[in-house]
């Protein structure tokens, strides 16, 4: 069983894989990989102005929006997409040129990275009212889960291992946790990834 509460400002800062920003390292896996042989990685980006982002060659990535007014992504002749509230998030290859622009001002996003076929990821935004509690499937067999708040206040109950409750800007990363659920509650947002090995 392994629960890892990364708290706002605990996560290992280091610069863009293009210098470019701050990242702030929330997971990595294997652990101590570093940017060229990892399997799966997380982390959230400061990002403070116009810009290229890094080329990850051979990874899928998820970028989300945590925290700012938005974030343009253009994709050149395919188009732009644009975040412009808390949790939402779009995926894309990470080898191609792509170019952020910001709305008004810095923003701060999360960041899901898998080596294509060693492991793949999905994520989903998941809004929770107080008093509505949400019970979810916990991580199957060598899976792991992130939750990262990005509004509000959101608690977590693992019948292993007790309840945290998360901030935004916070995240929980969850493993060996097999056919235990999750049970979500509180009054806010977070981003619900999911990470697993490629057979």
């Amino acid at each position: 069983m392994a629960v890892h509460l990364i708290r706002w400002g605990m996560a290992r800062a280091m610069p863009w894989k293009n210098g470019g920003g701050i990242t702030h390292e929330l997971a990595v896996f294997p652990q101590a990989a570093g940017l060229d042989d990892f399997g799966w990685r997380l982390s959230m980006a400061e990002v403070a102005s116009d810009g290229p982002f890094s080329a990850f060659t051979g990874i899928d990535r998820t970028l989300a929006l945590v925290d700012g007014a938005g974030i343009g992504l253009d994709f050149g002749a395919d188009g732009e997409t644009i975040l412009s509230t808390p949790g939402a998030f779009t995926s894309f290859d990470g080898g191609v040129a792509v170019t952020g622009r910001l709305i008004d001002g810095p923003v701060l996003d999360f960041n899901i990275m898998t080596r294509r076929g060693a492991f793949r990821h999905s994520m989903e935004r998941v809004t929770l009212e107080e008093g509505n509690g949400l019970e979810c499937s916990g991580p199957g067999a060598e899976e792991t889960i992130a939750l990262v708040c990005v509004s509000g206040r959101v608690t977590v109950a693992l019948a292993k291992s007790g309840r945290e409750t998360l901030q935004p800007r916070d995240c929980l990363v969850i493993a060996d946790e097999e056919d235990t659920p999750l049970i979500l509650g509180g009054d806010g947002a977070v981003c619900l990834a999911r990470l697993v090995p490629v057979a």
